[in-house]
């Protein structure tokens, strides 16, 4: 499994970290169990029942837009969503959905240089797309999330990924 897509560092960004993480996912693929993906897997595309007055009872009720399905680790649907998270809310929120998703019942690469690899793999994947994601965020509604917003979070979340896994 190779990186199809170019690594655009965000203007601003920690050279050295972006290095790093480049350095990571030169190397090949860490071995995997491969299962069946989304491979588009991020909030937008999970259907929930909120029941009033507060979400906390919240339950996931579906999964939508399987265009594009693919093989492989568990791992890359994860962090998928995980880097969608961090560009959404922040940094943590991508830390913690591997966290949840773990404490769910949800199986990952054992070696934390094996997550590291599909986590920032993800990540530098989506660094190409920051300004169609950024555009179709403000769209939304998410009128914050400019071009530049987007590439600082993606700038820190890459950071945090090196650093919690590094």
């Amino acid at each position: 499994m190779t990186l199809t897509t170019a690594v655009v560092p965000p203007r601003g960004a920690d050279a050295t970290a972006w290095a790093e993480a480049i350095d990571v996912i030169r190397g090949p693929a860490p071995p995997y169990e491969g299962r069946f993906l989304h491979r588009d897997f991020h909030p937008g595309n999970v259907l929930f029942d909120v029941p009033p007055p507060s979400p906390e009872g919240a339950r996931i009720t579906g999964v939508v837009d399987w265009a594009a399905t693919s093989w492989g680790p568990a791992d890359l649907d994860v962090a998928h969503c995980s880097t969608n998270l961090a560009l959404l809310h922040g940094p943590a929120w991508g830390l913690r959905f591997t966290e949840a998703y773990e404490a769910a019942g949800g199986l990952l690469a054992a070696a934390t240089s094996e997550r590291l690899y599909w986590q920032v793999r993800d990540a530098l994947a989506c660094s190409e797309e920051v300004r169609l994601l950024a555009r179709s965020w403000r769209e939304a509604g998410r009128t914050e999330l400019t071009t530049r917003a987007v590439e600082a979070r993606l700038d820190a979340y890459v950071t945090a990924l090196l650093e919690a896994l590094g």
